[in-house]
């Protein structure tokens, strides 16, 4: 069997067909998010019956937690010492955890939302962002707010930034957050189809246009990686390449390459719903799908499909 080649130039990866490897009866359902500690241990977020699973990089089962905690996971982030930030938005709040999963620290009232449309923290947050200075909390907020805010690393609630609508600083559903080594700040701008650059304080600098549905957002060495939804629109449902990707960028902005097929779809090459994106130490790549909720339920009959690969770069 030829191997999966995705990408170009020097980001082409060869998806392996067999990773991760799951023991009978464990299910993902779909994976919200995914992680690379310090020892590249993959921790991988997911809506099924074992929430928190995490495995060795070459596949293997170590450890899982987190039965019975979770409403609905979304967001996961690696902190200092291997911590890890795990935002539930069903439940409303950010956890901070070990990687063994004791809780450290919980920011916001486990199910007990701020108003809708408020402003507040929270309502529906979906990602945790760290400075690398500091070791400030820049947290997206989300599916109820259009908002980032920004805590201390002890938790203090600082300020926030963000408004509805489609002009700069604005938000049209606030996604994804990450950060760069400069402290830069990039959101996922979701329905407004950019991710938009502030500094520390939620100064506007800049925005990427030209992505689709941005909604998985990583960097690693000066590199971003967006993992770009399919569309639910029937008028453009069967239009080539639109969303269902994941691209690679430079801090500019400038696209170096696509990961994905001409359409979503389950077989190699292809996504559905890239959601989560983690980096490693060797440059590999894995992608959490939440294939269930954006493509598996809308089948006909409804079904489970794949929702984490691993990209092996090859260059």
């Amino acid at each position: 069997m030829l191997p999966t080649i995705l990408g170009s130039g020097n980001y082409r990866y060869e998806e392996l067909a067999d990773w991760p490897r799951l023991p009978a009866g464990v299910v993902f359902k779909e994976v919200a998010d995914v992680a690379v500690d310090s020892q590249d241990r993959v921790y991988v977020f997911h809506r099924g019956e074992h929430p928190v699973l995490v495995f060795h990089r070459e596949g293997d089962l170590m450890a899982s937690w987190g039965e019975g905690r979770f409403v609905r996971p979304h967001g996961l982030t690696i902190g200092p010492d291997d911590t890890l930030y795990l935002v539930d938005d069903g439940a409303h709040c950010v956890y901070k955890c070990t990687p063994d999963g004791r809780t450290l620290m919980t920011i916001g009232l486990p199910g007990v939302p701020a108003p809708r449309q408020s402003g507040r923290p929270f309502n529906q947050p979906t990602k945790v962002a760290l400075d690398p200075r500091t070791g400030a909390l820049y947290i997206a907020d989300g599916y109820g707010n259009a908002r980032i805010h920004k805590y201390s690393a002890e938790g203090e609630y600082l300020f926030s930034w963000g408004e509805y609508g489609t002009g700069l600083g604005q938000f049209n559903l606030v996604h994804s957050v990450c950060t760069d080594d400069e402290g830069r700040v990039y959101v996922a701008d979701r329905e407004s189809h950019r991710v938009q650059v502030f500094d520390g304080e939620g100064h506007y600098l800049g925005q990427w246009n030209n992505l689709h549905r941005p909604c998985g957002l990583h960097i690693r060495g000066g590199v971003a990686y967006i993992g770009q939804l399919l569309t639910h629109l029937a008028v453009n449902a069967d239009y080539p390449y639109i969303g269902a990707c994941v691209s690679v960028h430079d801090l500019s902005g400038r696209q170096l390459a696509r990961l994905g097929g001409a359409h979503p779809g389950e077989e190699p090459g292809h996504f559905t719903a890239p959601h989560g994106l983690a980096v490693d130490s060797r440059g590999d790549l894995y992608v959490g799908e939440v294939s269930w909720s954006a493509y598996g339920s809308r089948l006909n009959p409804p079904r489970v499909v794949r929702s984490l690969r691993k990209l092996v770069r090859l260059c």
